[in-house]
């Protein structure tokens, strides 16, 4: 067994990349998918403060949900304020060290942090606002949520090996169902209009591959230490 490096790489061994080698060619036009039709609806929302043609088609119940949803709602929410925030992606950076992923650990907090900033910075840049003046499109509760679902996903990707279509399957699903559980928490609370929500969501499906790429590129180059997916691997 070889000793540990300054790094947190054992020596001769790079630690595993936050961005598996089975899904760089699988994301890569997802994410650039994902971040047009965030740019479309921005300048299809740019300046409204009302609820466009798809908005229309889900609406909040007239006074709110009642309990137990709004009870799930307000949790969910939770999730992506700063309090529920900070538990979340300490918990990931956690599991991510106690499975021996440093690299996972560095994604979980670059990625949300991306998120939220991307989220934040689009905001005054296409001006929607809602209820009285507060700036909506892109949703960063949502865009938080599926960006540390993304992460869990890659993560466990990494962890057990998965090929290509069990990774993507995997990394797709955790995205949708923490996407529709926010984005249903903010159009159901009236937070949100659904469309801020779709932008969030794609949001993080932009942000967080880029961010994979990035945190491996700039470890790579620090270890002194290149990737190469082995042939005749990941093909399902």
């Amino acid at each position: 067994m070889g000793s540990s490096g300054p790094s947190g790489t054992v020596t001769g061994r790079p630690a595993p990349a936050a961005l598996p080698p089975s899904l760089r060619a699988r994301l890569g036009p997802i994410a650039a998918a994902a971040a047009l039709l965030v740019l479309a609806l921005g300048l299809l929302y740019a300046g409204h403060s009302g609820p466009g043609r798809a908005d229309g088609w889900i609406r909040p119940l007239p006074h709110g949900v009642r309990t137990p949803w709004q009870t799930f709602a307000l949790a969910t929410d939770y999730l992506g304020e700063p309090a529920g925030a900070v538990m979340l992606v300490a918990a990931t950076v956690t599991l991510s060290l106690l499975l021996r992923r440093p690299r996972a650990a560095v994604l979980t907090v670059a990625a949300a942090g991306a998120a939220v900033a991307t989220t934040t910075l689009l905001k005054p840049l296409v001006g929607r606002t809602i209820n009285g003046g507060y700036l909506s499109f892109p949703s960063g509760h949502t865009a938080f949520l599926t960006a540390i679902a993304l992460v869990l996903a890659l993560l466990v990707t990494g962890r057990l090996g998965l090929g290509r279509t069990a990774g993507l399957s995997l990394v797709l699903a955790a995205a949708l169902a923490a996407g529709a559980a926010m984005g249903w928490a903010q159009v159901a609370l009236g937070a949100h209009y659904p469309t801020d929500t779709l932008g969030g969501w794609c949001t993080a499906l932009a942000v967080v591959p880029a961010t994979a790429w990035l945190v491996d590129g700039v470890a790579d180059r620090m270890t002194g230490t290149g990737r190469r997916e082995p042939r005749g691997r990941h093909l399902v």
